[in-house]
């Protein structure tokens, strides 16, 4: 491998089991070198995703093993958080850019300060306006919320259209999606798509307007007022008793009716809220589907097992653990995006590297100067 000029960025092969994803393209890889920097990618990286090393060879990177690549790195990329172990050869001070579960990984986030590393956390991204570009969570939400309702087509012994035949009518199917957030929505539009009669909710009541916006029914308590479930940051937060009980009730009577369920509640850095109890799931009809996407934060859904198909009173009950992973070129690329729209929008061409501000950088930034220095892990 020759020697690269500027900014050194490595890319890893990922080595979390089940994950297919890659956090650079071809496309990025030539960004990121017009940038100034000079990438090194980990041999067969972007195999799973449908990517060849020759590809990333035309695209400008060296390609190599992994002490190569690492050897002399000022930023590490990957798709989850690289064993500390792993990136000994670095620069002091690099700077590792993945997503690395801060909350359910503390030791490894320990491991990185003790190693002198800056992490950096992509899902702490703020979710402001010049932000969005840099969103791992959305892009890759989007995308689970579509896998979601395909995989529960897939599995749901019946037709999505309603279809008028000669031999008669078969009726469309229901589905109800429970979460209206960036996967949600795009649950809501791929069911719509499919031909299924959609309704949705959620415990932001400002999301009703963009669920009739795509051609669903809401499904709100109306009668309990004051309650907003809007957190920071455009999160969902925890209810009232109250509130709680009566969207219970409400939603109990809407699931006996549903064909396919697709649940996606997650609250950052805590377990996934119970929305579906095992009761619930026995008033459904036999052969439906229950799609839970929070599986590998715990589930929505009782009795989910990530990566499974679980059957109860006759329900098949599903989840994978990496729902993206199910998408690896689609979710590379955006990935990939996210990341080189990070390093760009910081890039200072005087310096040669990307230098962050306070109000994206305090945020992402876990470690520094070997001590985790990241709010809400101290808080």
């Amino acid at each position: 491998m020759t020697e690269p000029q500027g900014q050194r960025i490595a890319v890893l092969k990922e080595r979390a089991a089940g994950e297919t994803r890659v956090s650079a393209t071809p496309e990025t890889v030539k960004k990121l070198i017009a940038l100034g920097a000079a990438v090194s990618v980990e041999c067969r990286a972007g195999s799973n995703a449908s990517i060849s090393d020759e590809d990333y060879l035309a695209a400008g990177a060296d390609v190599g093993p992994v002490e190569a690549v690492l050897s002399g790195a000022e930023i590490v990329f990957g798709v989850q958080g690289p064993d500390p172990a792993l990136l000994g050869g670095t620069k002091p001070g690099a700077w590792v850019v993945a997503t690395l579960d801060p909350f359910g990984q503390r030791a490894r986030v320990d491991a990185y300060a003790a190693a002198g590393l800056e992490a950096l956390a992509m899902e702490f991204m703020p979710r402001i306006t010049r932000a969005q570009s840099m969103d791992v969570l959305s892009s890759q939400s989007n995308l689970a919320g579509y896998k979601a309702v395909i995989a529960a087509a897939d599995t749901y012994g019946r037709a999505f259209p309603m279809m008028m035949t000669a031999a008669g009518t078969v009726s469309a199917a229901k589905c109800f999606v429970m979460g209206v957030g960036v996967a949600g929505l795009q649950a809501i539009a791929t069911a719509r798509r499919l031909g299924a009669q959609v309704s949705a909710t959620d415990v932001r009541s400002a999301t009703k307007e963009q669920i009739l916006s795509l051609g669903a029914k809401p499904i709100f308590v109306e009668n309990v007022a004051g309650i907003e479930g809007e957190g920071s940051g455009g999160y969902a937060t925890e209810m009232s008793e109250e509130y709680q009980k009566a969207q219970a009730e409400l939603v109990s009577s809407h699931i006996a009716k549903q064909d396919i369920v697709v649940t996606t509640a997650l609250i950052p850095g805590r377990a996934a809220p119970r929305l579906i109890t095992d009761a619930q799931i026995a008033t459904m009809k036999p052969g439906s589907v229950i799609f839970d996407l929070a599986v590998a934060q715990g589930g929505n859904v009782e009795g989910s097992v990530a990566d499974q198909v679980v059957e109860r009173h006759g329900v098949k009950i599903m989840g994978f653990s990496n729902t993206p992973a199910h998408l690896p070129a689609d979710a590379s690329a955006l990935y990939a995006r996210n990341l080189f729209n990070f390093l760009s929008a910081f890039w200072d061409k005087e310096q040669g590297k990307p230098v962050l501000d306070e109000e994206i950088g305090d945020a992402v930034r876990l470690t520094q100067g070997g001590k985790v220095v990241n709010a809400r892990l101290l808080g």
